[in-house]
């Protein structure tokens, strides 16, 4: 009876320890049992990536962020920690809804903003202001409309915030590129207001050349899509925001530009 006893424990904590996940570290840190050298990762993407930049845990328990280079782009991918599966997508936070990956590929492709010329800008704020945002964006794009009506919020809330809107017109868009003429011709903020409500703008009355460097600009700083903003600290972001999420991006130091504001 005895002997049964104990076999039968014997049975019970080899199932329980077979229960627990493989990748479970107990109470040391998972990097203790676990390692992903650049060398390895890059093995084991193999063509998948040109360069292995940067190997760390992720936020996410049990998976390696291995940041990449790719045909002159940079970003993260996932791997997990047995080093059998590779994710390449956007990892979310779940508490907040926090894009990591995005904000992830953002600092890594980060742009040199003094190399952007803004005397063709349109600006909402004080030019005088600290942090300067440079928009990208397009006059006849429906989600850059929608991001210009969050700007003057934004600096209504903090002034110490300017935004220079730089016209790229996107071949998608045919008549785009002559209203974007029209409204650096004009250098105005109505104009590019018109064309976001469907009004007619009327045709360019200059060459309006800085909408072609614009392009050229753009092609260069791999930004292919609008709207799209550069923050003062370099770190692209694409796509709509609302006034409350530009509001959180630019809430640090590292947002704030020491350049001297640009002139009008």
């Amino acid at each position: 009876m005895k002997i049964c006893l104990t076999l039968l424990l014997m049975i019970c904590l080899a199932s329980s320890a077979l229960a627990f996940p493989q990748e479970d570290c107990g109470e040391k840190r998972c990097t203790d049992c676990h390692s992903l050298t650049k060398e390895e990762a890059g093995f084991l993407l193999g063509s998948g990536a040109d360069r292995v930049l940067k190997v760390e845990q992720a936020e996410m328990p049990g998976v390696w962020t291995v940041e990449v280079e790719k045909a002159g782009r940079k970003y993260p991918v996932y791997i997990n920690y047995s080093k059998s599966h590779l994710l390449r997508g956007e990892l979310l936070r779940l508490k907040d809804g926090e894009n990591l990956t995005k904000l992830r590929m953002a600092s890594l492709n980060r742009v040199d903003v003094s190399g952007i010329p803004l005397a063709d800008a349109l600006i909402i704020g004080d030019p005088q202001a600290k942090k300067r945002v440079i928009v990208f964006t397009d006059p006849q794009c429906h989600f850059c409309a929608k991001l210009h009506g969050e700007l003057p919020e934004v600096v209504a809330r903090d002034p110490e915030i300017a935004f220079y809107i730089k016209l790229l017109p996107l071949a998608m868009h045919p008549d785009a590129y002559h209203i974007a003429k029209s409204v650096v011709c004009n250098r105005s903020l109505e104009m590019l207001e018109d064309s976001f409500a469907g009004k007619t703008v009327p045709p360019p009355l200059c060459r309006a050349e800085a909408v072609d460097e614009n392009i050229a600009l753009a092609n260069k700083l791999g930004i292919r899509s609008t709207p799209t903003l550069v923050l003062p600290d370099g770190r692209p972001f694409s796509g709509f925001k609302k006034a409350d999420q530009l509001l959180e991006l630019l809430d640090s130091k590292a947002a704030i530009s020491p350049a001297e504001p640009a002139k009008r």
